[in-house]
């Protein structure tokens, strides 16, 4: 399944997983937004639905991977003969994305492996805790004896 979405202006092709690079989109690092307008949905072996300008319900959610500049471009206006020059720069500022899922009915993705992996690092710490306390008391002990 792919859709076309339009964020930023511009319109791009997208499939799960794809990796793109859109304008800034408001959201920190490893966060899920939604992409802009969704106009065309299609499914393989199936005839694409076209929006009229945009698909219904359609949603496009993205996880936010990197925020950023792109390359520097430079402004030069001259006037000839009028000893008028201005020279101005401009970075855009970037958000990279990767498709998480492509939703006809505009459902949000489940939960987010980053969640998944947090619970997991606790316990870990826990473990660890539990061992430095066990290594204590038998110093402890030790002592007494």
């Amino acid at each position: 399944m792919y859709a076309v979405v339009k964020t930023g202006g511009k319109q791009y092709r997208v499939a799960k997983n794809d990796t793109l690079v859109v304008e800034k989109l408001a959201g920190e690092v490893g966060e899920v937004v939604q992409l802009g307008d969704v106009l065309m949905l299609a499914e393989e072996g199936k005839a694409p639905t076209v929006g009229a300008p945009t698909v219904d319900k359609a949603a496009v959610f993205a996880e936010v991977v990197e925020q950023g500049k792109g390359d520097k471009v430079i402004v030069f206006k001259k006037q000839r003969r009028q000893n008028h020059r201005r020279k101005n720069g401009h970075r855009q500022e970037l958000t990279t994305v990767k498709v998480v899922e492509i939703s006809p009915t505009g459902t949000k993705p489940k939960a987010d492996a980053a969640e998944n992996k947090a619970p997991a690092k606790k316990a870990a710490t826990k473990k660890a805790a539990t061992k430095k306390a066990a290594a204590k008391k038998t110093e402890a002990e030790k002592t007494e004896e």
